[in-house]
């Protein structure tokens, strides 16, 4: 496989995780619905946590992960966000090895 995957967990400031979302939403979602890099993407909220949430993401390849970071949308996205959140995001990267066929 020579697909890359991000997992990264966005720690909002207290009661921030909604407005963080409603910008993801403006500008994230329609840009990754219209990326051919994006093979998959899970946007979700941590249950465990009332103010983190977490992004799965599946590329094409590395360079669809690299290209993505300099999408307009994308840097919209990081202006809008950054004083809701705690902290820089935590972004691990991964080698897909195995993933079940839909």
């Amino acid at each position: 496989m020579s697909q890359t995957a991000l997992f990264i967990i966005h720690q909002t400031k207290p009661g921030q995780r909604e407005a963080v979302k409603a910008a993801w939403m403006r500008h994230m979602a329609p840009a990754i619905q219209g990326n051919p890099g994006h093979l998959a993407y899970f946007y979700t909220f941590d249950n465990d946590n009332p103010d983190a949430i977490c992004a799965f993401q599946v590329y094409a390849s590395a360079q669809a992960a690299t290209d993505f970071l300099q999408h307009p949308s994308y840097q919209a996205y990081l202006a809008e966000s950054r004083d809701l959140l705690e902290h820089a995001p935590k972004v691990m990267s991964l080698s897909p090895q195995w993933a079940k066929a839909s």
